[in-house]
């Protein structure tokens, strides 16, 4: 835990805290694993989003984080919406002593927020006040930024603006794609929020109030942002497809067919310009124009089928030279 944010005092150590855990995706799976493995901490319940439609049929399915749930015979809690009088009083009734969020996906009332002593923590995976919001991984890709990391922080009823516990911080490589940078800011998240609430438990941390510059907010990406923008230069079209992948998904016009894009290469010293959405193929892949130098496609999932290499898919589309990406 960063020395900036949190010092040890000279409070005897106490046993773990009971803890209702709020999440609903994949991400929030390592902090939960951690927490039920805890020598110290009980989780008595776990919080998460009611069973939604998923896969071509749309059956309702649970959450990544109640099945975690259900495997450990931990009560499940999916109100559809939490912040109404009965799930007010059900969490009261079971009494935590903290909650712990990542990534539940809905905001609480400051009556839901005053029921545990402790208050209820969020892991958040940026470094606060950067990025608040829904999509922060995906906005510091996508803006470019090299490092960036995971907060811990006491949930108030403005936006991701509560004081913080302690952080991490994460080198973003020049290929992560948001899945790559959050699956490790995930672990190393979890490990931090563990060990916030060892200090919790402890009483010894300090909150720190946010820095009132510096902030910038990341909202959720619809699909239709997801939408390659091929006038953009090439660094930022990069970056960009790197950003929405795997989620929501980069994707264009090629013709009048759909595509989704994996990860592209600007190249550096091109055979040739080319206008931006102009699509060229060879012997050496398929090469895209952008408001800059070329990008390479690397892979393309054309609707209804898996995604393969942009030359083998070129092969088979056997494309118009007039034809262009939009």
């Amino acid at each position: 835990m960063d020395a900036r944010y949190a010092h040890s005092t000279a409070v005897p150590r106490l046993a773990g805290v009971r803890l209702v855990f709020a999440g609903t995706p994949e991400p929030a799976l390592p902090s939960l694993r951690r927490l039920i493995d805890s020598p110290r901490h009980e989780v008595i319940a776990v919080l998460t989003r009611p069973d939604a439609a998923s896969g071509r049929r749309g059956r309702p399915s649970p959450s990544p984080v109640a099945r975690l749930a259900v495997e450990h015979d931990i009560p499940l809690l999916r109100p559809a919406r939490p912040n109404a009088e009965d799930f007010v009083a059900e969490l009261t009734e079971l009494a935590p002593e903290c909650c712990a969020v990542v990534a539940y996906g809905a905001l609480l009332s400051e009556r839901l927020l005053a029921v545990p002593k402790h208050g209820w923590v969020n892991l958040h995976f940026s470094l606060l006040p950067a990025w608040r919001g829904a999509a922060p991984v995906q906005a510091a890709i996508a803006a470019g930024d090299t490092v960036t990391g995971a907060t811990t922080f006491q949930i108030v009823v403005s936006l991701d603006s509560g004081p913080v516990y302690g952080v991490v911080t994460e080198t973003i490589q020049p290929t992560d794609t948001a899945g790559d940078l959050l699956e490790r800011l995930s672990i190393s998240g979890g490990a931090l929020l563990e060990t916030t609430l060892d200090g919790i438990a402890d009483g010894s941390l300090d909150l720190v109030p946010q820095p009132s510059d510096g902030t910038t907010v990341a909202p959720k990406i619809t699909v239709e942002q997801a939408r390659v923008r091929w006038d953009l230069p090439a660094h930022v079209v990069e970056r960009r497809i790197r950003a929405v992948t795997p989620n929501p998904g980069a994707w264009t016009l090629i013709g009048d067919l759909r595509v989704k894009l994996g990860p592209v290469t600007v190249l550096t010293d091109p055979p040739e310009t080319l206008p931006s959405g102009v699509i060229r193929v060879d012997r050496d892949g398929v090469r895209v124009g952008t408001g800059s130098q070329p990008v390479l496609l690397g892979r393309i999932q054309p609707p209804g089928r898996k995604a393969m290499a942009a030359a083998e898919w070129a092969r088979g589309a056997r494309l118009d030279e007039s034809v262009t990406a939009q």
